[in-house]
Formats: structure tokens, sequence, C-alpha cells
């Protein structure tokens, strides 16, 4: 009964309704988009973009700016350059991404080492601080998710197409260098938005592990969007309450909690297996 009290506590606080709703729409975009990095093989750009978004963060504080608006733009810039050092200079996606990631991650190091004064905000950007979210914050994180998820239910066949054959996606006359910058775009904003669920540190997670619990049940493409989307919701609503329940680090707490989803449907399919 005390449990169950503090849970409806939790929802007198206006903190904790802005983090439920921005955490939803936020593991919304991240759940959809994951289902074509996974299957394009691509998943590890989350973690290189979350690096690229430590030095545009490090950036913002040095300008005394607000980090989404520095962020969301440099980002997305560094997302289309990863795809095009892929496409063009004879690179694996997975080396593109090391070679930016490494990069703009020295170029943070040395910004904070600089200006030492903003250590203690950045330590909240990197491991998340969804409890503390400001309102402007909510506006912008749930017009931009928004904007993520419709841009993907328009062009979602050509998405579709371009993650499952590239090459006759070409032959068959689609802009896939187009739809790839697309989704690497797509893919940025939802990393810059996420950084305040979870962190940069963590926020990869939240784009990878709710897609390969849904591919754990074999559905075909559709239904493992669904899936990885409602996945991905209830471990962030049950993040946010049980963290707030038991004291925890909310970000951590969803990333852990969609990491014992995995592990146990993964069981599921190997005892079905057997």
């Amino acid at each position: 009964m005390e449990l169950i009290h503090k849970i409806a506590l939790a929802f007198q606080y206006g903190f904790i309704v802005k983090a439920i709703v921005v955490g939803v729409l936020i593991s919304l975009s991240a759940s959809f988009i994951g289902i074509f990095l996974v299957l394009k093989k691509y998943s590890l750009i989350g973690d290189g973009l979350a690096h690229v978004s430590f030095a545009t963060i490090a950036l913002a504080m040095l300008l005394n700016a607000s980090p989404l608006w520095v962020s969301i733009p440099l980002v997305i810039g560094a997302s289309i350059l990863i795809t095009k050092l892929n496409q063009g200079a004879d690179m694996h996606g997975d080396a593109a991404i090391g070679l930016v990631a490494s990069t703009a991650l020295a170029v943070g190091i040395v910004i904070s080492s600089v200006a030492k004064g903003f250590n203690i905000d950045l330590f909240s950007y990197l491991f998340g601080s969804i409890l503390v979210i400001s309102d402007t914050d909510v506006i912008l994180s749930v017009i931009l998710s928004i904007v993520v998820i419709a841009v993907i239910f328009l062009n979602y066949k050509q998405l579709f197409s371009v993650t499952y054959d590239e090459e006759f996606s070409k032959v068959m006359g689609l802009n896939t260098d187009l739809i790839n910058n697309l989704l690497s775009a797509l893919t940025a904003v939802t990393i810059v938005l996420g950084i305040r669920v979870v962190g940069t540190m963590l926020i990869s997670s939240l784009i990878i592990f709710p897609t390969v619990s849904a591919l754990q049940l074999s559905f075909g493409f559709k239904m493992s969007i669904l899936i990885a989307a409602i996945i991905s919701v209830i471990c962030v609503i049950l993040g946010v309450l049980v963290s707030f329940v038991l004291n925890l680090p909310t970000g951590a707490t969803i990333v852990l909690l969609n990491s014992l989803t995995f592990a146990l449907l993964y069981g599921i399919k190997k005892v079905r297996q057997v």
C-alpha cells in the first residue's frame, strides 16, 4: 500500500508529469528510428552522435547558449558527415562513426577543461537529468518528437526499402542518399532530445534496446516497430516512477529496465527453441 501511495503521490508533482510526457515522446521517436538503424547494422551511430553531442553541449555552455539550439544543427551536420564518409571515403560505417565521434569527444574534453566553471552542469548532461527539465525543453522536445514521428510515418515506404535492400532501391529510382541523410538527421534530433532523458553516455541504449527486444519475438517489420514502441514507453514510465520512489538515477533506471526486458524476451526465445 505504501508503494502505491508513493506512486500516486509522484503524479502530484509537475516535474514528474513533465518527465513522463517528454520521456514517452522521445522514447517513441527512438524506438521508431531504432528498427531502421539496427537492421541496417548502423545502430552504433547513436553512440557516435552521443559523443558529438557532448562536444556541442560543452560549446553551448561555453557560449552561455541553450544546449538544444546549439546541439541540434551541429549533431545533424555530424550525422550527415558520417553518412558522407561512409559513402564517399571508402569507409565502413563503424570507422566513419569512430572517426567523427572520437574527434568530437576530444573537442568536448578540451572545451570542458578550458572552461571549468560548468563541469557540474555538464555532468547532468552526461548521465541525464529528466526530473529537472525546463518548460522550454519540454515544449521543444514535444514539438521535435512529433516532427520526427510524423516524418518517419510520411517516409515509411522509402525508409523501409532502403533498410532492406539499398541497391535495389537505387535501381528502382529512389534517392537513397537523400533517404540516408534523412534517417541520419532524424537520428541526430532524437539523440539530442534524448540526452535529457538518459544522458549522452546512455542515449544509444534508448534506440537499440527496445528494437532488439522486439526482434526476439520474430514478428514482422511493422509489428516489431509497434512492440518496440510499447516496450520503450513502458520502460520510460516505470523508470521515472521507480527512480522517484527509490531515489535512483532516472536515466540509468530506464536503461536497466530495458536491459531486463531484453534479457527476459531473449530467455523466452531460447526456451521456445529448445
